[in-house]
């Protein structure tokens, strides 16, 4: 058990800090947060548009809309533009937000890390190579469950970026377990 808390501890951080990197310093996520100078204009018209806080996939049809008729909006869509809007009414991120985020993230790799531990710790003799390759794996199937197949749908612009974070911060959680899990 302290084992598994340890190399959860140690590997969440390595994997908060590659995300903490990967979102700031290197900007790699920029693609799909981009500046636009009419931002001002379009927020204006979303407020004095949209009802209420929600998701938005534009253009789409109204909840109960029959599949043939969905499917002939679909058509008549084809080639024109879309977006995807996820809005909020208010922005209230203070700094004790930032931080309470912050450490829910840290949190939430640690426990992530912790469950892939705790399934290593059940093998028989977990070797460097193994256990480097079942981070890896992790951080694939993390990536194609989620960010992969929201890319299928609808075109992520930082999918890449979500594929690096996978690797990268998988892995170097992997070269840390790798040495320390089979240690006795």
């Amino acid at each position: 058990m302290k084992k598994s808390l340890i190399g959860a501890i140690v590997g969440g951080l390595l994997i908060f800090i590659w995300q903490t990197l990967s979102w700031t310093m290197l900007d790699t996520h920029r693609p799909a947060q981009d500046y636009t100078a009419k931002q001002d204009t379009i927020m204006k018209f979303l407020d004095a548009t949209l009802e209420k806080e929600g998701g938005y996939l534009l253009p789409t049809v109204p909840k109960g809309t029959s599949f043939e008729e969905a499917n002939k909006a679909g058509e008549k869509g084809l080639g024109k533009p879309w977006a995807f809007i996820q809005y909020h009414k208010t922005f209230n991120l203070t700094m004790n937000d930032m931080y309470m985020n912050m450490f829910r993230g840290l949190i939430a790799s640690m426990f992530m890390v912790w469950l892939l531990c705790w399934i290593i710790g059940k093998w028989s003799k977990p070797g460097f190579v193994n256990v480097f390759m079942a981070c890896l794996f992790t951080g694939l199937i993390i990536f194609i469950y989620e960010p992969y197949n929201t890319y299928i749908w609808y075109r992520i612009f930082d999918v890449r970026a979500h594929l690096v974070d996978a690797l990268a911060g998988w892995g170097i959680c992997g070269v840390w377990l790798g040495f320390w899990m089979p240690r006795r």
